[in-house]
């Protein structure tokens, strides 16, 4: 056959597998930290299981896990530390111009 007579065949490219985050001897437990805090963004969000990777099982056991740590205070709510420290930087500013008037 000729390429031109087949115009939307796709070419066939070779792409890698990406390796599953949770491996099969990890337990899912909101003791497990090391686990839990890759699936948590820089925020205290819980990552969506299209940006983890995890099938739908596997998301429903890292959000009890997650909540649980949280609610034993192993984790955060909110991580909004940057946040904090961006308002005290805009209040001394502002405090410094109502000072030089």
């Amino acid at each position: 056959m000729d390429k031109s007579k087949r115009p939307f065949l796709k070419s066939k490219r070779s792409f890698r597998r990406r390796l599953p985050p949770i491996e099969s001897g990890d337990r899912i437990d909101y003791r497990n930290m090391s686990l839990i805090s890759r699936f948590i963004s820089e925020q205290g969000k819980i990552l969506s299981r299209r940006v983890n990777r995890l099938t739908l099982k596997q998301q429903r056991l890292i959000t009890i896990a997650i909540k649980q740590a949280r609610i034993l205070s192993l984790l955060p709510f909110l991580n909004n530390e940057k946040q904090f420290e961006r308002n005290e930087s805009t209040a001394r500013t502002t405090g410094l111009r109502t000072r030089n008037n």
